[in-house]
């Protein structure tokens, strides 16, 4: 997408990962050179990903602070949008990215998203002085809990714990807190892409047919679905099994997990699916 050199300078490149139990006792480490010597894996914050992205784009293609107060279809065919400034924009074709409480999707008639049974806080932890950890992704697995950590540049570490919880937004419970106390990150700091790879299978779909009609969109929409179909579906699949499976309190669970699967059945290349993707460089002109 032409910004990767920009990005590069900036974040740190992670070469591997490690895999722990809760009492800091390794279960599987791997380093991503060994499985293939191409891949480039980096942590990237992103403000910085959507600013860099952002400025690739003529000035003014952009309206930001823009909330959707309604949706409607237009008489031609196209759909009116109106923001909550009042300003209305018509337009051919309207592509909701607007997050699980999507007032498009409501528009669309989807159902409301479910509530899957456990939260996650995310943090970037600031190193003025630089940050102590070496480049990998780190994991951390409890009982009904899990939290990991990765360097994102010299100075900055991203955290997540992620615990069961019987309805969203509840406050951490007692042993996610104790269960923070004792990862090594917490004890030095007191305390993802998929949308990309849709926006340029999406435009190389949607460019040339937007000059040609109404039909040739709607064939467009259909092909890039049919195109993306084969690739979300399993990732998404294996994201809800895997999330599950991990999310498990059951002590026998765990310890089969901790000391059967993890060590003996994990392989790094199916966990690497998901950062692989080749397309063919997206035109300056369209």
């Amino acid at each position: 997408m032409g910004v990767g050199d920009q990005l590069r300078s900036q974040y740190l490149e992670i070469q591997g990962m490690v895999i722990k139990a809760d009492n800091g006792r390794e279960l599987r480490s791997f380093t991503f050179k060994e499985e293939d010597q191409t891949q480039e894996v980096r942590a990237v914050e992103r403000i910085t990903l959507l600013e860099t992205l952002a400025k690739q784009l003529p000035l003014d293609s952009i309206c930001f602070s823009s909330k959707l107060a309604k949706i409607e279809k237009h008489k031609d065919g196209e759909t009116l949008l109106e923001l909550v400034n009042g300003t209305q924009i018509l337009s051919k074709v309207v592509i909701g990215c607007d997050g699980i409480r999507s007032s498009v999707a409501k528009w669309m008639g989807f159902s409301e998203p479910k509530y899957v049974g456990y939260c996650a806080f995310r943090g970037l932890a600031d190193y003025p002085d630089g940050q102590p950890f070496g480049p990998r992704v780190n994991y951390i697995y409890g009982q009904g809990v899990r939290a990991g950590y990765v360097p994102v540049s010299p100075t900055k570490v991203y955290w997540f714990v992620c615990f069961n919880s019987p309805s969203p937004g509840t406050l951490f419970q007692s042993q996610s807190l104790a269960f923070l106390h004792g990862m090594e990150i917490c004890n030095s700091n007191r305390c993802t892409c998929c949308a990309l790879e849709d926006s340029v299978v999406l435009v190389q779909k949607l460019a040339p047919a937007l000059k040609a009609g109404p039909m040739a969109i709607e064939d467009a929409l259909r092909s890039y679905q049919n195109e993306r179909w084969p690739r979300i579906f399993p990732m998404t699949v294996r994201a809800n099994v895997v999330g599950a499976v991990l999310q498990l309190e059951n002590p026998v669970v765990c310890a089969v997990r901790d000391n059967v699967l993890v060590p003996k059945l994990i392989r790094l290349g199916p966990m690497l699916e998901h950062t692989n993707f080749e397309f063919e460089p997206l035109q300056t002109k369209v």
